[in-house]
């Protein structure tokens, strides 16, 4: 059985989820602690922010350029049904515009509009800004280099799933 150790706050909380080699036992810590996290975050957006999927969407966009709903669903592991359904709603608050691809006119595209791309400096600003003053005001200097060490990791298992 684990011991509850202390977090920087001097809470006590229950200690790792078990042996690295339990990957049972640490994808549930995983999910979950992400699962609250994200939580958390959206938490403070105001009613009638865009969605999270949306603002993934976006941010998809304003990363890699225009791109057709068929590759979005498939990029955010999502049925076409509710990428379309998404992207209507960015398109309607003129964070999206649909238009042909240049190279296949009967390829729909999607690309970020300026207004879009506003919105996703905004959310990862606020998001950010959030995270690093928890960070630094909860977490010592070698907490945060722990942190710091395993988000390589973190990427990698998010590209993999």
């Amino acid at each position: 059985m684990d011991k509850p150790v202390e977090t920087s706050r001097g809470v006590p909380v229950q200690g790792p989820p078990g042996l690295p080699g339990d990957p049972a036992r640490l994808g549930s810590a995983l999910r979950l602690a992400v699962a609250r996290i994200a939580r958390r975050l959206r938490q403070t957006h105001a009613v009638g922010d865009v969605t999270v999927s949306g603002t993934s969407v976006l941010a998809r966009l304003a990363n890699d350029g225009p791109d057709s709903p068929g590759s979005l669903a498939e990029m955010e592991r999502v049925r076409p049904q509710a990428m379309g359904a998404t992207l209507a709603a960015l398109e309607e608050r003129g964070l999206v515009r649909r238009g042909q691809d240049a190279a296949d006119g009967r390829r729909v595209v999607m690309t970020i509009t300026e207004e879009g791309r506003q919105v996703v400096l905004e959310r990862r600003s606020e998001s950010a800004r959030r995270l690093a003053d928890v960070l630094d005001q909860e977490f010592t200097p070698a907490e945060r280099r722990t942190l710091a060490s395993v988000m390589p990791l973190l990427d990698r298992l998010a590209d993999r799933l």
